[in-house]
């Protein structure tokens, strides 16, 4: 019974100084017991290919303009006089040459008019051949004293406005001729008819537009450039031209730039001029014209997917001492085609980007870059091959 008595009174003695260490413990480091409860949140991991420097890299220029395509040789083939048109020897589309023959219209009142101009020319030279008689028999008679020198001055007067209404005459048959020429129906240039506007039959006025011809051979497109961009051009500069229905792009040239801006507006035009001789586009098909400036410096710039908006700020996320930063930053040009922006203001050449958009980011949050790992079959396949090597 003493026995149990010891061992029993040594079991409590051990059970109670146990609970008064971990009492002491837990008094003696409160903040430890707290912590416990919360633990800290784990950091966010962001692969290599995910983070990214800024890079010095040459920018060039990009200006862009569209508009359809327009053939600067077209004419229009009108009635010189009022009559009817008798025929029509082409339609929409023919192809003709200079100087062919396109119709026929009635031209019978020019013919009329010149075969009057002809009598009107024929009576002015009788008229004039009757005053040059007269004042040679005036001077004869005025040397022998037989009439007064007015009288001959009058002669000499009367002869010299015959003269001038035979020339004037002269002059009406010329033009009627001229008339009737271009009265007829031929085609001024090389080109493929785009319309016709009369058909035979069909009474015609003077300057009525008969038909429609078009040059293919050179087009030009038309464009504005903002007045702070068009110093940068000269005529004679190469563009490419993307043409709707074509898939490669066509090189053409600037050919004009207009001397000043359009009213209402702060846009300059400019005239792009592309040669055209296979006949292979047409006037009207829509196109893009790109301007490549070369750029005489190397820029700060990041990936374009790095850059978002924020309350109309542009800004972009960085790791700084392991932890995120929301950065504004000032941006300059952007090259859509290789997807960079250029920072102005906001970055240096070491700073550590997030290359995309990522959601739900809050500054301040732990952030570290981690190795990519390899899949479980390529780990193997590596440690296999190690083992063979030293084998």
């Amino acid at each position: 019974m003493r026995k149990q008595w010891l061992y029993g009174g040594t079991a409590a003695l051990v059970l109670i100084g146990g609970a008064g260490v971990a009492v002491w413990a837990s008094k003696g480091d409160p903040g430890k017991g707290a912590s416990a409860g919360k633990p800290e949140a784990a950091a966010l991991e962001f692969r290599p290919a995910e983070v990214v420097r800024p890079q010095q890299v040459a920018m060039p220029g990009l200006i862009e303009f569209s508009g359809p395509l327009v053939a600067p040789g077209t004419v229009i083939v009108r009635s010189k006089s009022a009559g009817t048109l008798l025929s029509l020897a082409v339609g929409e589309g023919s192809r003709v040459r200079a100087g062919q023959a396109l119709g026929q219209a009635d031209l019978e009142e020019l013919r009329y008019r010149v075969a009057e101009r002809h009598a009107t020319v024929e009576s002015a030279r009788a008229q004039l051949a009757q005053a040059e008689r007269q004042h040679k028999a005036n001077e004869g008679l005025a040397a022998q004293n037989f009439i007064a020198p007015t009288a001959l001055e009058t002669s000499r007067a009367s002869l010299e406005a015959a003269r001038a209404q035979a020339l004037a005459a002269k002059a009406q048959l010329d033009t009627s001729q001229v008339g009737l020429r271009q009265a007829a129906l031929v085609s001024p240039i090389n080109g493929v008819v785009y319309k016709r506007h009369a058909l035979p039959s069909e009474k015609l006025t003077a300057e009525q537009p008969i038909l429609t011809i078009v040059d293919l051979s050179k087009l030009e497109l038309a464009g504005l450039v903002g007045t702070h961009e068009v110093s940068r051009l000269q005529p004679g500069m190469p563009v490419q031209v993307r043409i709707e229905g074509v898939e490669q792009p066509v090189q053409a040239h600037i050919a004009r730039i207009a001397p000043a801006a359009e009213p209402g507006t702060r846009s300059i035009g400019v005239t792009l001029e592309l040669a055209n001789p296979k006949e292979q586009f047409r006037a009207g098909q829509y196109a893009v014209a790109r301007v490549e400036l070369p750029d005489e410096r190397e820029r700060l710039t990041v990936p374009q997917t790095a850059v978002s908006s924020n309350a109309g700020q542009e800004q972009v996320w960085l790791i700084e001492q392991g932890a995120l930063v929301r950065r504004i930053i000032t941006t300059g040009r952007r090259d859509a085609r290789e997807g960079r922006v250029e920072v102005l203001q906001g970055l240096s050449p070491e700073s550590q980007v997030l290359a995309a958009r990522f959601d739900n980011l809050r500054e301040g949050s732990k952030a570290t870059v981690v190795a990519e790992r390899r899949p479980a079959a390529a780990v193997a396949s590596a440690a296999s091959g190690a083992a063979r090597a030293q084998q």
